[in-house]
């Protein structure tokens, strides 16, 4: 077994095919498929469904293996590189929407003024996608929604984020200015997904008060969400700092008695040494919330002195 017969076999699958594969790898299909084949050949089992392009349930477990193996090599040659100089090597962060929207412009600012030898991969998504994206090696660091319940990641709180209503104008609730758990009762709403962190929030909200919501739909990306509601397809419950001032349309933000300000904070996996360029990431990603995050109404930052690796 050998690096390279690793290297193709994840290539099969992030690019969903030997040929695919191939031209990532700048190679040739042939090359591909006889690495994949040694490599099933040692293991002793089918790794690859060739119908499919996706992992056996064999393949699986190679895969967690060689994406590991993939990121401490790399940690490896950032890690002996920085000590020539400032940190240098690949860092791969993902963000949720309404995070990235604001707080990217500020990271790429201090990576370039810092660590210019750092070379940034930055992805939006939902809590879900970031946590699925951490566990699997695909990216270093995530910026996601709290409370992460998996025991094989760790948070550290950024800052915390007021929760608002957004109404199409025409909605009987743009009427008003405050509305409580008990108005959002009487509507149908646009709400985020079950099992996602605000969504847990929100039914917490309800629960409280003796209530519970009337789903209109169920989405798993705020962004998405909020972008419904500006086109006035219903009444959505948002992060804040997903309804900015500069979007255009007819609706209007609305604060609400009685939700709670929902947690946003890095996640990391437990296990794993974070490389030199990572760790130096992790200050940068701090610093640019707290340059940005103060202007950002609803914002509250928490004050975090030191995120550690």
């Amino acid at each position: 077994m050998d690096l390279r017969q690793l290297q193709a076999f994840v290539a099969v699958i992030d690019f969903g095919s030997f040929t695919s594969a191939a031209r990532a790898l700048h190679t040739v299909q042939s090359n591909i498929s006889t690495h994949v084949a040694r490599l099933e050949t040692e293991l002793g089992a089918v790794l690859i469904d060739r119908a499919t392009g996706k992992p056996t349930q064999e393949g699986e477990a190679v895969l967690a293996r060689a994406r590991r193996i993939e990121r401490e090599l790399e940690a490896l040659e950032a890690d002996v590189g920085s000590l020539y100089g400032t940190p240098r090597g690949t860092v791969k962060i993902g963000i949720i929407g309404t995070t990235a929207r604001w707080c990217t412009p500020a990271l790429v600012d201090l990576i370039a003024q810092r660590t210019p030898d750092i070379s940034l991969i930055i992805s939006d998504g939902t809590t879900t996608s970031i946590i699925g994206r951490l566990l699997s090696d695909a990216i270093d660091i995530g910026v996601s929604a709290l409370p992460v319940n998996d025991p094989e990641i760790r948070t550290t709180p950024l800052f915390d984020e007021e929760d608002i209503v957004i109404a199409p104008a025409s909605h009987p609730l743009a009427m008003m200015d405050v509305v409580t758990m008990a108005d959002l009762a009487d509507h149908q709403l646009l709400m985020a997904a079950p099992g996602t962190p605000f969504r847990q929030e929100t039914d917490a909200a309800f629960g409280a008060v003796g209530l519970r919501p009337r789903p209109q739909v169920e989405i798993d990306g705020i962004r998405l969400l909020a972008s419904l509601a500006f086109q006035g397809f219903g009444v959505a419950i948002v992060p804040a700092t997903a309804a900015p001032g500069w979007v255009g349309g007819d609706w209007k933000r609305i604060r609400v008695d009685g939700l709670a300000r929902r947690s946003v904070g890095i996640a990391l996996k437990r296990r794993g040494q974070p490389s030199a360029a990572v760790q130096a990431a992790l200050e940068v990603v701090r610093d640019a919330i707290n340059a940005r995050g103060a202007g950002e109404p609803g914002v509250s930052l928490v004050g975090i002195d030191e995120i550690s690796g």
